[in-house]
């Protein structure tokens, strides 16, 4: 009877032991299927990236582009999705936001980018942020107030113009620049970034014994329109350049107006450092009769080569330069590179490193630099960046301008 007992709680724990075996595996049998499935969510997800159509500005729709093409199409079975709002998007509006609004309606939508920020995105930003808190959004090239766009974007960049104004004149000065001449027209000097990136010149110029010139010309939307004040530009830089001297550094706020700027002083002499938005396709091309083959569109180093021996043989090697590689473009692929890697990171915050980072990747060769964008109190908005490339000299190769010091008293 003893041993009847025994042997009975002998089983009994055998028993408890067996059961307690069974619900140890079931978990991790769950465990191994969700992380299965979080994998497999990780590696399943889109991203939207809005541009602008290749008429407004064929850069940031060839960024859009090149992107599309390296992680596959949504439609083909890839992971982009590429939105091209209205060509009239300042008269569209409402078309432009249920645009990208309408991206947040995928499920397996993650992030999107939109590389030129017209007028709508914040309106659509704040749409999909209460709809889809899950998605991380990223701006470029605000037409909109940053910090106002901040406040429903997790990234929001664009040229740093302050910077910029310091060191398109430091450019020129170590060049070998005595004068420096800002071109513009009243409507831009309206506008308060031109305006103070202008003023920072002036003082630039000042600070490093330069001679400063302020000059003005016919605005392209007057009634003289693009032709008339292009041809302003090629009436007047030979007397400029007769009347200043050839040691003149120019700089027109106006991309209509870069052309024939180019052209006339390959010609006649003096400096351009860089365009207001800087490009081996700004202004180049048409001053100097430059054809991009299909294939050579988006191909950077294959445009600079080709533009570099253009300017050289125009006798402008040393005298004009640009940006290697287009903001648009760059950005576009940069932003999209750094809104995957997020994802598969589960990353929620963005550092200026970060960014930098992410541009430099897209560059190959070229630098960037830049900083945190301040409110109109002077304070860091921590997600808002302003951001700059390296200059590149045509006939002589990067300046190392994105690693010079700028005083602190040009940004105040």
């Amino acid at each position: 009877m003893r041993f009847n007992k025994i042997l009975f709680s002998i089983l009994a724990i055998f028993t408890l032991l067996f059961v307690a075996c069974g619900k140890k595996e079931a978990p991790t049998e769950d465990a191994n299927t969700q992380q299965t499935e979080l994998s497999k969510a990780v590696e399943d997800f889109h991203v939207g990236v809005v541009t602008v159509s290749v008429s407004q500005a064929e850069d940031s729709f060839r960024g859009a582009e090149a992107i599309a093409k390296k992680y596959g199409n949504v439609q083909d079975g890839g992971r982009i999705n590429v939105v091209t709002i209205p060509d009239n998007f300042m008269q569209e509006q409402e078309t432009t936001i249920s645009l990208i609004t309408s991206l947040a309606d995928d499920p397996k939508m993650k992030a999107i980018v939109i590389n030129e920020s017209v007028p709508g995105t914040y309106s659509a930003f704040k749409t999909i942020r209460e709809k889809r808190p899950d998605i991380l959004l990223f701006s470029s090239s605000s037409h909109e107030d940053p910090v106002q766009v901040s406040k429903v974007a997790d990234v929001v960049i664009n040229p740093d113009s302050i910077a910029r104004g310091y060191l398109i004149v430091k450019a020129a000065h170590d060049l070998g620049a005595k004068k420096f001449m800002h071109i513009s027209f009243p409507r831009h000097l309206s506008y308060e970034v031109i305006a103070k990136r202008r003023d920072v010149m002036e003082q630039t110029a000042k600070d490093l014994g330069m001679e400063y010139i302020e000059m003005s010309a016919p605005d392209p939307l007057s009634d003289v329109g693009v032709p008339g004040a292009q041809q302003f530009i090629l009436e007047q830089v030979p007397n400029w350049i007769a009347k200043y001297g050839k040691d003149t550094a120019f700089f027109a706020t106006n991309d209509a107006q870069t052309e024939p700027l180019l052209r006339q002083i390959a010609k006649n002499g003096g400096y351009f450092i860089e365009a207001d938005l800087p490009s081996p396709t700004m202004g180049y091309p048409g001053a100097f009769g430059i054809q991009f083959a299909d294939e050579e569109k988006g191909n950077w180093t294959k445009i600079l080569e080709k533009v570099e021996k253009e300017v050289t043989a125009n006798g402008g090697a040393g005298r004009m330069g640009t940006w290697a590689y287009s903001y648009s473009f760059s950005t576009a692929e940069a932003l999209t590179e750094l809104a995957i890697k997020a994802v598969e990171n589960n990353q929620k915050e963005f550092t200026l490193t970060d960014i930098l980072e992410a541009l430099d990747g897209s560059t190959n060769g070229s630098k960037w630099n830049g900083s945190l964008m301040r409110d109109t109190h002077g304070v860091e908005v921590s997600n808002s960046f302003f951001v700059y490339q390296d200059t590149y000299i045509l006939g002589k190769g990067y300046l190392g301008m994105s690693s010079q010091k700028i005083p602190e008293k040009y940004f105040k």
